[in-house]
């Protein structure tokens, strides 16, 4: 069902409302790379603040492993596919104790694409009453079953290598950025298109491709 941005806010709060403050809503918000998944998530969180929700804007990039884990040449599209992120780390230390607490305090060791060591970082959440979780990968099997909603950003290829250039992505020079998207990081995810079926089986499908 694709949706625009008012339409979500409304389904988001409609979830939460359901619930009746037992715990935080934990809404999935999905894509490819440079799909418009952190920029979404920022408006929508920026809408459900103004109707005096209180959101956790939370971004599963801060869980990458360190590259020379999640990065392999032999095989470099299957291989981050796997081990890109710390999935089961990410939702047994942050994600699920906030869902069912709607409240955490802890000190996590964060990544990205470019570190070659871990940064601490505190995550301080209290009275949560709804979760953005944004990430590439979310949806895979393991970890769908715990969303209460998941949102797929439904963008091309084109488009997202056209945006991962335009910003700079990573930091890299736009022939370097080009080459780890068409090597690693759309090879991966079509494998996770092609697997698990994430924009069949989101609840929402929200277009994100230039009109």
């Amino acid at each position: 069902m694709a949706l625009s941005r008012r339409r979500v806010v409304d389904t988001i709060v409609r979830k939460q409302r359901a619930l009746r403050s037992q715990r935080a809503v934990l809404v999935g918000i999905s894509g490819i790379d440079a799909s418009g998944k952190g920029f979404v998530t920022a408006q929508l969180a920026e809408r459900l603040r103004v109707l005096n929700w209180n959101v956790a804007a939370v971004s599963a990039d801060d869980w990458l492993n360190l590259p020379d884990i999640c990065i392999n040449r032999d095989d470099p599209a299957e291989h981050f596919y796997k081990h890109a992120l710390r999935f089961d780390e990410m939702f047994e230390r942050l994600v699920l104790p906030l869902k069912q607490s709607r409240r955490v305090d802890l000190v996590a060791d964060c990544g990205d694409a470019k570190a070659t060591i871990h940064r601490k970082h505190r995550y301080r959440f209290r009275n949560v009453d709804i979760i953005l979780l944004e990430g590439i990968f979310l949806f895979k099997p393991a970890y769908q079953h715990q969303f209460d909603l998941a949102v797929w950003i439904d963008c091309s290829f084109e488009t997202a290598l056209q945006r991962a250039i335009a910003r700079g992505q990573e930091g890299l020079p736009a022939a370097e950025t080009k080459k780890a998207f068409e090597t690693i990081y759309f090879p991966a995810q079509q494998i996770h298109l092609t697997r698990d079926h994430p924009r069949e089986t989101a609840d929402i499908v929200f277009p994100n491709d230039p009109p």
